[in-house]
């Protein structure tokens, strides 16, 4: 683990990951297509103010680390008829992230 700016970054570029499975009655940034898949943390975008906590007043504390995580399509969709080996990139925020 790294620290950006006193966050605790707990994922490093690479790393096999699961997104959360969630709906939270309030604001959340995660499409839930692809919430219990699982990905690669193709990047750290960096740490930014939590955008559920700020969509409801608060103040975005603690800062989260955003990261750039790639799903195979396949995955994602069993139907998918595109090439097997196409990707998606999605954002995703460190707290809906867990190790795969």
């Amino acid at each position: 683990m790294t620290t950006i700016s006193s966050e605790t970054v707990r994922y490093p570029d690479g790393a096999a990951v699961r997104v959360r499975v969630g709906a939270p009655a309030h604001h959340f940034r995660t499409p839930a297509y692809i919430q219990g898949h699982t990905g690669v943390v193709d990047a750290l975008c960096g740490t930014y103010p939590n955008p559920e906590s700020l969509a409801h007043g608060g103040d975005g504390l603690p800062r989260q680390p955003l990261y750039r995580v790639r799903l195979r399509q396949t995955d994602l969709w069993p139907d998918y008829a595109g090439n097997p080996d196409d990707t998606l990139l999605v954002d995703v925020y460190q707290h809906w992230l867990e190790p795969a």
